[in-house]
């Protein structure tokens, strides 16, 4: 049998073949452009098909999903295959607006979402005379979150509502229906009503238990960015804050910082607040949980700017029964606390008056005595008025403070002997001293203690003065607005802390505190006992004297002239309060005679003192055995 063996041709015809079909292989290559294109159409293709996986468990609509005030069949069975049960509403829906009027407040509600689009406080201006507006211009939204059973997830601002309007003598009704037929619907109904800024408010739902999937989450959220209403931007937005109740009255804020974010329970109420204006939604049933954001948008003061935060804030829905029935009350209108106490709600705390004691001062002294001199008197003399008030009832404890001051300064030589005598003995030194100042009725405690009943007034009267609603746009002098800075000119240039205007009030009170700072450090300096280390004291309270009133100067170059006014006129008060005591009032020789009379009587030592001195006479037996172990 032949046997087959590969020729030399068939080798070389191989070769060829073989030759041929690598070079078609590389020649029909695709390019990298090619290979990238079949790339992306691959990832498409996945990202569709994961698409129509989502879609086919849970579609989200958005408002791109329908077409305004439809009638074809065609177009309802497509609006239907996107929206389900609530292309009905889509298929009749209006891009109008309804508007409604009280004698306070002139509201839009836009029918898309079924929210207010704008609201208009009729009785206010902001600084430039123009209207207050709280919500304008897509500056605010309201969305309910929730799914349905056939598998969709719906947002009610991009749905369309039915509005009907209706009026009962001084009292609108608005009711915003999102309908699914004409018996089924989710309903916003608002009650507005003459003469109140607030707002009854319900969210319901009729026949939707078989629509709305109450196995997932329904959430509410409200958006909102508040508009720049006042002169100084960095004023304003020091009072514009997030403020919510929770648990049985308990409130609390968001604060200051760029972006500051909390959650708390069982919610009552959250108040947008703007410095003298604020957006309350109260509920009478409290929310479980809620979710509170701020965010500061102004990046550079010295740009005019729109707005000043954005806030926002998600809660949760519950349903009963298979439906919504939330029971809640907008407000909006200023931020006075003669306003908001009236509703008897806590809405009181939302206006910054200070904690604990100083807000009590300020909620049942210093607003009832404003309040009842702004009755009959200018804005501005009242200020006067309520400080001359302050200032005599707490002269009585001015008086104990430089009567202290006086016998300190007789007793300064006998305590100067006495730190000479033991000036080995720092602890025999002082022992001699608490018996001499005991004995001669003189304590350099009784002198600070009439300071600190000072201050809770004080501080009350700072936190009253930039919350007083009041105050705002009233006109005193050459103040415009006594709730701003006064200018009295304007600088081609601005000065870091300080700004480019110069405001006439701070320059007067910063003159008042130098003078008042002067008369008081000189009989400071002279009741204190000679020792180690008083001139650098001295130099220190010189100092003293010039720093505090130019940090008063730069401070309050940009606050209310209203708070300037005060300071300027307690300090010139004080300056008069002081001079006449010290002329008319304090006999230095009298103090004297009466030192030496209380020398003396035998004193009866405070448990205080008697405690001191035995603390002392133990550390000095302490020393003493040290001292004798060393040796």
């Amino acid at each position: 049998m032949e046997e087959k063996k590969l020729d030399i041709n068939s080798i070389i015809g191989f070769l060829l073949i073989f030759g041929i079909l690598m070079y078609m292989l590389w020649k029909n290559q695709p390019t990298p452009e090619e290979l990238e294109a079949q790339e992306k159409a691959k990832q498409e293709q996945v990202e569709a098909e994961s698409k129509a996986k989502t879609q086919q468990e849970a579609k989200v609509t958005t408002a791109e999903d329908f077409t305004v005030g439809t009638t074809d069949s065609l177009q309802l069975v497509k609006l239907k295959s996107k929206l389900g049960a609530f292309a009905y509403s889509a298929a009749t829906a209006s891009k109008e607006e309804t508007v409604v009027e009280s004698d306070l407040l002139a509201l839009k509600f836009n029918n898309k979402g079924g929210y207010l689009s704008e609201v208009k406080l009729k009785k206010h201006t902001d600084f430039r005379d123009e209207p207050i507006y709280i919500i304008k211009d897509n500056n605010a939204s309201f969305n309910i979150n929730f799914g349905t059973t056939d598998s969709r997830i719906l947002n009610t601002k991009d749905l369309y509502f039915q509005p009907t309007v209706t009026k009962n003598g001084n009292t609108t009704v608005v009711s915003m229906k999102l309908k699914v037929s004409e018996a089924k619907f989710l309903e916003y109904r608002y009650e507005l009503k003459d003469g109140d800024y607030m707002m009854d408010f319900t969210i319901r739902s009729q026949g939707l238990s078989d629509v709305i999937n109450g196995s997932q989450p329904i959430n509410l959220d409200w958006n909102l960015k508040t508009y720049r209403h006042a002169k100084s931007i960095s004023y304003e937005n020091r009072y514009t804050e997030v403020v919510f109740e929770y648990e049985d009255g308990k409130d609390d804020y968001l604060g200051q910082g760029e972006l500051s974010e909390d959650t708390a329970e069982d919610i009552t109420y959250v108040a947008f607040k703007q410095h003298f204006f604020t957006s309350i939604l109260l509920t009478d049933t409290p929310f479980k949980t809620g979710t509170f954001e701020s965010r500061n948008l102004v990046k550079n003061e010295d740009v005019d700017t729109l707005y000043n935060k954005a806030f926002s804030v998600k809660l949760p829905l519950e349903l009963t029964g298979g439906e919504i029935n939330k029971s809640m009350d907008w407000y909006y209108g200023p931020s006075d606390f003669k306003i908001l106490n009236k509703y008897d709600r806590n809405l009181d705390e939302i206006v910054p008056l200070g904690w604990g004691i100083f807000g009590w001062i300020n909620k049942y002294l210093f607003i009832p005595l404003f309040a009842f001199l702004g009755d009959f008197m200018p804005y501005g003399i009242a200020i006067i008025v309520m400080t001359i008030l302050i200032k005599l009832l707490l002269s009585f404890v001015q008086y104990k403070q430089f009567l202290s001051q006086a016998k300190m300064k007789i007793l300064k030589p006998e305590l100067d002997a006495i730190r000479a005598k033991h000036k080995d003995n720092k602890m025999k030194a002082q022992q001699e001293t608490l018996a001499l100042q005991n004995k001669a009725g003189a304590s350099p405690m009784a002198g600070c203690l009439p300071a600190l009943v000072q201050l809770p007034v004080f501080y009350a009267l700072f936190q009253f003065f930039p919350s007083a609603f009041d105050l705002r746009q009233k006109s005193f002098l050459w103040v415009k607005d006594l709730s701003s800075y006064d200018t009295i000119a304007e600088l081609p240039f601005k000065i870091p802390f300080y700004g480019d205007h110069v405001s006439l009030f701070p320059i007067l009170a910063s003159i008042a505190i130098f003078f008042y700072m002067r008369l008081t450090t000189g009989d400071q300096m002279a009741s204190q006992p000679t020792q180690e280390g008083m001139p650098d004291m001295a130099k220190m309270m010189k100092y003293m004297m010039y720093f505090s009133p130019i940090m008063m100067l730069f401070f309050f170059n940009n606050y209310a002239s209203g708070l300037s006014l005060y300071y300027f006129i307690s300090n010139v008060i004080s300056i008069g309060i002081i001079l006449v005591i010290k002329n008319y009032i304090l006999d230095e020789d009298k103090i004297h005679a009466q030192i030496q009379e209380n020398k003396k009587k035998p004193k009866k030592e405070s448990r205080f003192q008697q405690k001191m001195k035995e603390m002392m006479e133990q550390a000095e037996k302490q020393k003493q055995v040290q001292q004798k172990r060393k040796k």
